[in-house]
């Protein structure tokens, strides 16, 4: 396991999270004008049916907090020995779960908002159906501006995973070690969260080739880098808030 773990941290200590913000923006930009141009075929993840969209893009905030939960508490109580500090610090999942709630319900009523309901055949408008869940009941086809929620919980829960997992570098360089179960715990967490990173940026990158248009993904992003930018570069700098992991708050002194 410490084969995979090292080479791991030295990849996130060279700057992952720095650098990601910077690789998502040029992923989202040159896969929009790749899907404009039409310079990539049709494979298996350009079916929105696929299995990695269907399991695990569409529950994507699950899986990303169900695995960077527990990573929180146990490496988080390992370096500050304090209950109340993995507390607060755990709270950034709520944090996140109530910005994921808020923008994904907003993006679903801006589109209900702009859109209109048409005839799949040959689109025409159906004027009887002036709400989107109704038009799509009834076998119709409503468009609207559709703010791609995959590029927004996408980019959020990357961004978010960096920022968290980073503590990984100062667990690696304590003296006192955890016991062996808690530390074979932290470390199968950690490979599974990097493991996950590896697919939502893979899979960021399939939405950016293959579906929604350009401003569509272009806001989605920019909806998940603020919600990012917001609470990691600035509220949770403050003292009443979850607070930063603890090799990023040592990195700001």
């Amino acid at each position: 396991m410490e084969a995979w773990v090292r080479p791991l941290v030295s990849l996130h200590r060279r700057g992952l999270r720095r650098h990601l913000p910077l690789l998502l923006a040029l992923l989202a930009l040159g896969g929009s004008l790749a899907k404009a141009r039409g310079l990539l075929p049709d494979t298996y993840f350009s079916n929105r049916r696929n299995v990695f969209n269907l399991y695990f893009v569409k529950l994507s905030w699950g899986w990303t907090m169900g695995l960077l939960l527990p990573f929180i508490f146990t490496s988080n109580y390992i370096i500050g020995r304090n209950i109340m500090f993995v507390l607060r610090r755990s709270s950034s999942v709520v944090v996140g779960t109530a910005i994921w709630f808020f923008c994904t319900r907003a993006f679903h009523v801006i589109e209900n908002f702009t859109g209109k309901c048409y005839e799949l055949q040959n689109m025409t408008v159906v004027p009887k159906f002036e709400q989107m869940n109704d038009c799509r009941k009834g076998g119709h086809m409503w468009l609207g501006f559709d703010i791609s929620g995959h590029c927004f919980l996408l980019s959020y829960c990357a961004l978010t995973m960096v920022e968290e997992i980073a503590v990984m570098n100062k667990l690696q360089k304590m003296e006192q070690k955890p016991g062996k179960a808690v530390d074979t715990i932290i470390k199968s967490l950690f490979i599974a969260l990097n493991a996950l990173l590896l697919l939502w940026v893979w899979m960021f990158s399939c939405t950016a080739v293959y579906f929604h248009d350009l401003p569509h993904k272009i806001l989605g992003t920019a909806v998940g880098f603020a919600a990012w930018y917001g609470t990691y570069k600035v509220w949770y700098k403050k003292p009443f808030s979850p607070g930063l992991p603890p090799e990023t708050e040592d990195k700001q002194e």
